[in-house]
């Protein structure tokens, strides 16, 4: 007799590709111009179903973007985990944040641009979410600051909103087809953040990678 998938599983399944379904038609056609209808259809589910799951469209686009988020925390932690250098902690962060950018694209996009569609609660739990996962990379950058492992003159809050939005726009124009890989990308911000704000006596500069490729 073949066994049944427990209750969460199964919620967790439809979770995913709800949402990947709702990604995809929100990037594609925007979110005020897709319906209800058409991410049902494209979920192989009846209206009725999808609704029971999520009662509004906002909801989905909640939902969305609180995956997106904690897909986004949990691969930071899981970078940054076993790692005792907090500067190194810095650069294993970075290279996550970048990697969860480029396989995500369609949760990512929504992430990034669709947010402002939210009105209300669910404006202000979007903000709450995105403040949460701030929070994280404060609690990467202070400990750099507290040992003078960043430059004393560096606004911490500037370097945390600025250095992000840098690594986010990533997800607008990065391709595997590109001119440059992932790896180049994250090996050049971080070159640029030890240059800018990590006080000289804590970087390895015997072989520094280059600035420009």
């Amino acid at each position: 007799m073949k066994k049944r998938r427990p209750t969460k599983v199964i919620d967790q399944l439809d979770r995913e590709i709800v949402l990947t379904s709702a990604a995809r038609l929100f990037k594609a056609h925007g979110y005020e111009r897709t319906t209800v209808k058409e991410i049902a259809e494209a979920c192989n589910m009846l209206p009725g179903s999808l609704h029971y799951r999520y009662q509004t469209k906002e909801a989905i686009l909640v939902d969305l973007m609180r995956l997106g988020l904690e897909r986004a925390a949990l691969a930071v932690i899981e970078a940054c985990v076993g790692v005792i250098d907090p500067v190194e902690q810095l650069h294993k962060g970075i290279n996550a944040h970048l990697k969860v950018l480029v396989t995500g694209s369609d949760m990512v996009y929504v992430l990034l641009f669709e947010w402002r569609a939210l009105q209300g609660d669910a404006r202000k739990e979007m903000i709450e979410l995105r403040d949460r996962y701030e929070a994280l990379w404060a609690a990467i950058l202070t400990p750099l600051a507290q040992k003078g492992v960043i430059r004393k003159e560096v606004d911490l809050d500037l370097l945390r909103l600025i250095g992000l939005g840098a690594l986010n726009w990533v997800a607008t124009w990065f391709s595997d087809e590109g001119r440059y890989t992932l790896e180049d990308i994250g090996d050049f911000v971080w070159n640029v953040i030890k240059r800018a704000v990590v006080v000289p006596s804590e970087i390895d500069m015997k072989s520094p990678p280059p600035l420009i490729y």
